[in-house]
């Protein structure tokens, strides 16, 4: 029989960010409101979207916080999510509509920074031995 792994918290919240930026790109096509522009200087939402869905697809499969390059694509996906939710859309005039997506990947990129932050191997030399922060 095959164990199985729990997933971790950067993993989760990687998942968090894909099925929010799938659901605002199925608005973005349904043009159902809110829904996002189709163009934001310098590029086009949809392509942008969709690299941000594929770059946190990646940083899952290569582990999210487990390997050097999973850490690297998690720090991307979540840097590429704040374009979407990030704490200037608490200004945007449809807060009162977006306000729970936004809210939502706010924690989870917060959650991400807080794990690789944590997992760094400079976060795990400021421990002395026996004290990992693992």
């Amino acid at each position: 029989m095959t164990e199985t792994r729990p997933a971790n918290p950067a993993t989760a919240s990687l998942l968090v960010l894909i099925i929010l930026q799938l659901v605002m790109l199925a608005a973005l096509f349904a043009r159902t409101p809110p829904h996002p522009p189709l163009a934001v200087a310098p590029f086009a939402m949809a392509p942008f979207l969709a690299a941000a869905i594929a770059v946190a697809a990646a940083a899952m499969m290569l582990g999210a916080e487990r390997t050097r390059g999973g850490a690297a694509l998690s720090a991307l996906a979540a840097l590429a999510a704040l374009v979407s939710y990030g704490p200037h859309k608490w200004f945007d005039a449809a807060i009162p509509e977006i306000w729970p997506a936004v809210l939502t990947a706010e924690v989870a990129v917060g959650v991400i920074a807080w794990r690789l932050v944590r997992l760094s191997p400079l976060a795990a030399n400021a421990h002395p031995a026996g004290h990992s922060s693992r």
